[in-house]
């Protein structure tokens, strides 16, 4: 018999790897990354660089609209009622309407009165509405 003939049955060696062990290594490692890459983007604390320049200027002085502690409402530092606040509003080019407005108001002011001046604004037909309001660290 010849060296690849057997006598007990074996028939020489064969050059297959098994691949079980990896495939379970790669699984399990698959499954870790999976589990612990939404950690890995929510909890990352970065220090973001300071700005060197200067900002972007604005072409004109943004609207705002405050409510005083006594209730009375100002668009741009003149005093209006809601009804003059809205038809002011409203008479309003597009392209203003489209940069948005600002809405100040005391903390005292009772929440229904805030969002009725809110409606009000946006009856008149402003879609971006944002809240002035002092970070609390800065608060007293």
């Amino acid at each position: 018999m010849g060296p690849m003939g057997t006598k007990n049955g074996k028939r020489g060696f064969l050059a297959e790897i098994n691949v079980t062990p990896f495939v379970d290594v790669m699984l399990v490692l698959l499954i870790i990354f999976m589990v612990t890459a939404p950690m890995m983007t929510q909890g990352l604390e970065i220090e973001l660089p300071e700005a060197t320049t200067k900002a972007l200027p604005q072409q004109e002085e943004p609207l705002v609209v405050t409510i005083n502690k006594d209730g009375e409402i100002y668009l741009k530092n003149e005093k209006v009622s809601h009804l003059s606040l809205r038809m002011q509003l409203s008479e309003m080019a597009e392209e203003r309407k489209r940069e948005g407005i600002f809405l100040r108001a005391d903390k005292s002011i009772p929440y229904g009165e805030v969002t009725s001046t809110m409606a009000v604004i946006q009856a008149a037909g402003f879609d971006k509405l944002g809240m002035i309001t002092i970070p609390p660290e800065t608060e007293k």
